[in-house]
């Protein structure tokens, strides 16, 4: 019998975001591992062929690729009943194709910024310690959720009781995304972690 799973045809749907300018375009390939959120060109053309194609649409203002769906944030001045078919035809064909997705060694090249990044923050043993818990927690009960979302949460740093994180993708600029920070995360954080006192978000 010939193997011809290979060759399964590209299905590809769309599905809302709580963010009105971002629509997540969910596939059944694999597209990425992890996340990859490029909310500029230049990022994109270093890394991802894809995010790079995107970008030169008008109306493409981000891209957010991760495991098998990618999140497009438009710009405000177009209307998605305009858009979307296009980006959909354009997305599909893109993976029908084979093209590269993200290029390999991204991952390690944000980890190392990231880290880069975090050195300044110096934790002592037991900041340390609550900030292992912080970032579990995040890890375990929000990323999940905001993944169906169509966007990303890291932890980005611990300051006095106040958690600082990173909103991409959908959640980049969402309106309800602050609603959801404050509502849920920052009262999950204060319930298992008496020293959190509040959550802050900066946009990716």
């Amino acid at each position: 019998m010939e193997h011809t799973a290979t060759k399964s045809p590209v299905m590809l749907y769309t599905e809302q975001t709580p963010n009105p300018e971002s629509l997540k375009f969910v596939t059944n390939r694999m597209l990425y591992k992890g996340t990859a959120d490029f909310r500029e060109e230049e990022l994109a053309q270093t890394w991802s062929p894809l995010a790079t194609e995107l970008f030169t649409l008008p109306y493409v203002k981000g891209v957010y690729v991760c495991n098998n769906f990618v999140t497009v944030t438009k710009e405000m001045n177009y209307a998605w009943e305009d858009i979307m078919l296009k980006l959909k035809a354009f997305i599909k064909e893109y993976v029908e194709a084979g093209k590269e997705i993200v290029k390999d060694g991204f991952a390690e090249e944000m980890d190392k910024l990231e880290a880069e990044r975090g050195a300044s923050y110096e934790y002592s043993e037991d900041e340390a310690e609550i900030v292992k818990r912080i970032k579990d927690l995040i890890e375990t009960y929000v990323k999940p959720a905001v993944e169906m979302d169509g966007g990303n949460i890291e932890f980005k740093k611990w300051d006095k009781g106040v958690v600082t994180v990173l909103l991409q993708g959908a959640c980049s600029g969402c309106p309800s995304s602050t609603v959801t920070l404050k509502a849920g995360i920052e009262g999950m954080l204060k319930r298992m972690i008496p020293e959190v006192q509040s959550v802050e978000a900066e946009m990716g």
